[in-house]
């Protein structure tokens, strides 16, 4: 069954299936972040797009996009998905290779986005990356439209880039660009508050740890970037993800604290108000991503969102049983969202 047969007017429990010995939300998650995809994806051609221009106070901020363009005669025609990772990931994440190479293959172009200071890139923003900037990923899809006319695209969104893509498809609201057809979001960070507590969990700190030293890593790299930007000082005694998020993320971007953050940035506010095509993909058994009740009401009644629920599955894994008789991988979410994106291109 399709995650496009599927009807929009309740919850789904999907046709999946998890990889043998795999039947752990906490090892499909640990699987399927560190199984290596099979890469034969071409060079890629980089450009730099600018998502927030020079001020008198700061230079612009520009993100790095890693692109695989079909050939010129048709790329216009072609579907386009523009890849967004999830939070500490990069343009390199293994979901996102491992969903370029199925894209590709099927014809499609390719945009692998990394997020402001991701995949390197510290220096060619001054300011630091969060959940709440949708409009980067707007800013992407428009500067692509505009340079190669394309007719198509999707949105495919992992974790936080769940929270990204949903937020802007909400933001979007009744008017959408007309090449716009389609919005994905795989385990998708839309409840930020409940999410962050749910890491905070005794069970879920060997992730929280592992978020919260990649961010403290980067945050210095940008310290001694940006000198008179930011204080290193800031980043002493932080443990958790919300005390990042409290002290750091909020003070340098304009939010009165980590609740108000989570509130004014999550996809759940606005996400009754999507009219694309969209597919949310969630399991239940996700360690540590939380969906509030009044956000899967929204979800539901909303027509143009399929909801598809896996009893299991972890976080961003999915992992089904290969079959290489059929050329399966195994990798469901990725061979779900390339059906709902060909059927809605």
């Amino acid at each position: 069954m399709s995650a496009t047969t599927l009807p929009t007017d309740a919850v789904q429990t999907a046709d999946f299936q998890p990889r043998r010995f795999l039947r752990n939300g906490h090892l499909q998650t640990i699987f399927g972040n560190y199984l290596p995809r099979v890469n034969n994806l071409p060079a890629p051609e980089a450009a730099l797009v600018e998502v927030s221009p020079a001020t008198d106070y700061q230079i612009s901020s520009q993100v790095l996009c890693h692109c695989h363009w079909q050939p010129e005669e048709v790329r216009a025609s072609r579907p386009t998905a523009i890849i967004v990772h999830g939070l500490e990931g990069s343009s390199d994440s293994q979901y996102v290779v491992g969903n370029s190479n199925k894209l590709w293959r099927a014809g499609c172009n390719i945009v692998r986005m990394n997020m402001r200071n991701c995949g390197g890139t510290e220096a060619l923003a001054p300011t630091l990356y969060h959940s709440g900037l949708s409009g980067d990923v707007d800013a992407v899809m428009r500067f692509f439209v505009d340079l190669h006319h394309l007719q198509s695209i999707a949105l495919i969104g992992y974790s936080m880039g769940g929270n990204l893509v949903l937020k802007l498809a909400g933001d979007l609201g009744k008017t959408p660009p007309p090449q716009l057809r389609g919005v994905i979001g795989i385990s998708p960070v839309i409840d930020l508050a409940p999410s962050s507590d749910a890491l905070h969990l005794w069970q879920n700190r060997i992730y929280e740890k592992k978020f919260v030293r990649a961010m403290l890593r980067r945050f210095r790299r940008k310290a001694s970037l940006f000198p008179r930007a930011f204080d290193p000082n800031r980043a002493v005694g932080i443990s958790s993800l919300r005390d990042f998020d409290e002290r750091i993320i909020a003070l340098y971007a304009g939010f009165a604290g980590a609740e108000d953050y989570y509130h004014r940035v999550a996809a759940a506010r606005v996400i009754d108000q999507i009219t694309v095509p969209t597919l949310i993909l969630n399991s239940a058994d996700d360690p540590f991503i939380r969906i509030a009740p009044d956000t899967r009401d929204k979800i539901v009644s909303n027509p143009s969102i399929t909801f598809l629920e896996t009893a299991l599955g972890g976080h961003c894994a999915f992992l089904a049983q290969p079959d290489p008789s059929i050329g399966y991988d195994g990798y469901w979410a990725e061979h779900t969202l390339l059906r709902f994106i060909l059927a809605n291109a």
